[in-house]
């Protein structure tokens, strides 16, 4: 009788954050959103959110101003310590490297390593969490080579500076409106996150955050 093979040990999600920025001025939401090029490993073609892995960088970068109301009280439960911040510090980072859009004010990064960081200590600037909302998390499945921890927060297209161009990450950059994004190609979490913008913009925040995961490799929602 043979003995079972053991089962391949699943991949430990990394953490990574994105930034939905909302442009709310109209009848309908306008999103931030590009498409990422067809040689990417993961996700090739769809449409996403500006975002990425948290990089170690992120966890010593200091912000101008931190977490406020609900946001701040959500985060306690979201992540552990420094690491809060650092998923929101990753979000705006990424936001610039991908956009050339920069959601920060006057204040000291401090001499956190990595390229990224460099373009706010030159300008004397840093990222300003207190406009932040916490929108949505998503874990992709087990059965993934690649996967994820994904925290997404939100904020107002106005507090966001600079001129909208790309990195050569994304392509396609631009605002749609919600309706439209939704009929973009687009992953099952993009479009789940995309939903509950719309029904924030309708009902307003709900009172704990929104999962994404799976189990046996079947979407689980838990809200």
């Amino acid at each position: 009788m043979n003995a079972e093979a053991p089962r391949p040990r699943a991949i430990r999600p990394r953490d990574a954050a994105s930034l939905v920025l909302i442009d709310d001025a109209g009848s309908e939401p306008l999103i931030l959103m590009g498409r990422r090029h067809a040689r990417m490993k993961f996700i090739p073609d769809a449409f996403v959110f500006p975002g990425g892995k948290l990089d170690a960088g992120d966890l010593l970068a200091r912000p101008a101003t931190g977490f406020s109301g609900e946001t701040a009280r959500m985060m306690q439960s979201a992540a552990a310590g420094a690491k809060a911040e650092a998923l929101a510090m990753a979000a705006i980072r990424e936001t610039f490297e991908e956009t050339g859009l920069i959601v920060a004010r006057p204040g000291q990064v401090g001499d956190t390593s990595g390229d990224g960081w460099q373009p706010f200590r030159e300008r004397g600037i840093a990222p300003r969490l207190d406009i932040l909302d916490f929108v949505a998390r998503a874990i992709t499945p087990a059965s993934s080579p690649i996967r994820f921890h994904a925290r997404f927060f939100a904020a107002p297209a106005s507090s966001a500076e600079g001129v909208l161009k790309g990195s050569g990450e994304l392509s396609e950059l631009d605002w749609y409106p919600l309706s439209d994004a939704l009929k973009l190609p687009v992953i099952d979490v993009t479009e789940f996150v995309l939903r509950e913008i719309g029904r924030r913009h309708k009902e307003g925040p709900r009172t704990r955050i929104p999962l994404y995961a799976y189990r046996n490799n079947k979407p689980l929602i838990r809200a």
